[in-house]
């Protein structure tokens, strides 16, 4: 087994949700293992509170103080830290044209319904994060189950797509 630490990327259009919901959800699940970072094609400069309370509400030691909504060309800058993954959890995102990703880091597509665009009362809000929370969760947990240092690319590529078509 290795010490290293994989770098996870996850993609959005925001940067306002999803995205920031994963980074988090593969942190903590990934005890030292993952590091999440998320990041959006058009952010838009602020973490959903919905958000960060699914966040607080699982890990509350977690540091959602230090999450922000940027832009995905921060990590295509020579000094960002080097991706092992990136996945896309929009739709819009994964259509766009990325920013090149030196190291040729493992890339997949894992849909979910941006929760940010339910309209209605904060009580409808909050239960269209909790399901998408929910769903990034059971995710997330195949992904960090991975025994990725004993696979190939091939492998790691092929059961990542694999997670993302996971039922919702």
């Amino acid at each position: 087994m290795t010490d290293k630490i994989f770098n996870v990327l996850f993609l959005c259009t925001g940067n306002s949700a999803r995205s920031v919901m994963a980074e988090a959800l593969v942190t903590i699940l990934g005890k030292g293992r993952f590091k999440g970072y998320s990041a959006g094609s058009k952010p838009g400069g602020t973490v959903n509170s919905f958000a960060i309370e699914q966040i607080k509400h699982f890990d509350p030691a977690y540091p959602t103080g230090e999450m922000r909504s940027k832009s995905w060309d921060e990590f295509a800058l020579p000094d960002a830290p080097h991706m092992d993954f990136i996945i896309t959890v929009c739709d819009s995102a994964a259509g766009e044209t990325c920013p090149y990703w030196p190291g040729r880091p493992a890339t997949a597509h894992w849909g979910f319904v941006d929760p940010a665009a339910v309209a209605g009362s904060d009580d409808d809000k909050r239960a269209a994060f909790q399901q998408i929370f929910g769903q990034i969760l059971t995710s997330m947990q195949a992904f960090v189950a991975l025994p990725i240092e004993a696979m190939d690319d091939n492998a790691i590529r092929q059961e990542i797509s694999k997670i993302g078509a996971l039922p919702a």
